[in-house]
């Protein structure tokens, strides 16, 4: 028992109050939003999935960060084995929820999951892992290789899925952990050349006719206002609707019209949704407790004593970065339509407390940033 207080005390005294509390704060924001943007669907389950996930997800990080990293790292292979064995599965046993293409989630019977969240949070284990323990000869290819093959094969899996957005927020993921592993920017500039030439290829070859219509979208945005540029089309409606002030809570015009007024206003459009309602200063608030956790991720980053740490923190923040990014991009019409939810504002279970793991690794690191006062107590004979 007083082993069990020591450790409870230690989590008072050593956490990071202020990460959890903007994670809190910024989830609190979205399930009031997620409830607006749900209002017309005449229940509430959305929203009290959405609130059910937040503090199940911040109870499942409290309980990682006081896991000693050492053994996050020996057991790599279980977060591996998690991460790949659900996504597999997806291949042979997988379906498409309304108003998706890609058959990426599991039905459990009680609920939906979406095993490529999870995956992102096992992926940062695993490569922070295996970029740890070549670090000091991570430019030899005999190493460099092998690693980029660790980081291709996410990628790769979640795009045959049919994912591409998340398959591009796990490219982001592993461009940042390689760059915080230290590789020369001699192999950068290689890869971004290749990749640079090989664009028309994929382009014309690779990928489908929507994804490209999605990217001419982006260039002409009343291109095809009546088919893959209609949801932009909407959601700019609804941001120029809002103004400064917004229309104020459940009285957004478009956004009380569901699928009709913002397709998809409660999950990847919500940043639309708080638009409308709340206006340009909801949207501010958005964007404040985004900076403020990616800020914060990094700043763990930089004071975390073990590499692991340093490269778990940088995997965090840059996927939560890539998502924001990218997310914001779509519903202000600068980016294509990807299918990117919003970090803690979009609906969806899965994707909550996914982010609550990744948030309790980055907590973990804070809690062992000084491993001589951390559990003191449990040494003194």
């Amino acid at each position: 028992m007083r082993g069990l207080m020591g450790r409870i005390a230690d989590f008072v005294r050593e956490s990071d109050k202020v990460l959890l509390s903007l994670c809190f704060f910024a989830s609190a924001y979205g399930c009031m939003a997620v409830l607006s943007a749900t209002n017309y669907m005449g229940s509430s389950r959305a929203v009290i999935v959405q609130a059910f996930c937040m503090f199940a997800g911040i109870a499942a990080a409290c309980v990682i960060s006081t896991i000693d990293l050492e053994y996050l790292s020996k057991y790599w292979y279980l977060a591996a084995a998690l991460g790949l064995i659900p996504v597999i599965l997806t291949f042979f046993i997988g379906f498409a929820p309304e108003g998706t293409d890609d058959k990426a989630w599991l039905n459990l019977g009680f609920t939906t999951f979406q095993p490529s969240e999870l995956m992102k949070i096992c992926f940062v284990v695993t490569f922070s892992t295996h970029l740890a323990k070549i670090r000091r000869d991570i430019n030899k290819l005999k190493n460099l290789l092998p690693v980029c093959a660790h980081g291709a094969l996410p990628v790769l899996l979640i795009f045959i899925q049919g994912d591409a957005g998340t398959a591009l927020v796990f490219a982001v993921m592993v461009l940042f952990m390689l760059m915080a592993a230290g590789v020369s920017w001699k192999y950068f500039v290689a890869a971004f050349s290749a990749a640079l030439v090989a664009s028309p290829i994929a382009y014309f070859f690779i990928l489908n006719d929507d994804h490209r219509k999605r990217i001419i979208n982006m260039f002409d945005i009343d291109a095809d206002i009546q088919g893959v540029g209609w949801q932009q089309y909407r959601g700019r409606l609804a941001l120029a609707n809002g103004g400064f002030l917004g229309q104020g809570y459940m009285n957004g015009t478009l956004t009380q019209m569901g699928k009709a007024g913002v397709p998809e206003g409660h999950n990847d459009f919500i940043f639309v949704t708080i638009g409308e309602e709340l206006g340009f200063l909801g949207c501010l608030v958005v964007l404040v407790l985004l900076v403020a956790i990616v800020l914060r991720c990094l700043k763990i980053a930089k004071i975390s004593t073990r590499v692991e740490g340093k490269y778990i923190c940088i995997g965090v923040f840059s996927m939560l970065l890539a998502q924001t990014v990218i997310n914001i991009g779509m519903c202000t019409s600068l980016t294509p339509v990807i299918g990117i939810t919003l970090p803690f504002f979009s609906a969806g279970g899965t994707s909550l407390f996914c982010l609550y793991l990744g948030i309790g690794l980055v907590l973990n690191v804070y809690m062992h940033r000084n491993s001589r006062t951390l559990y003191l107590r449990d040494n003194i004979k």
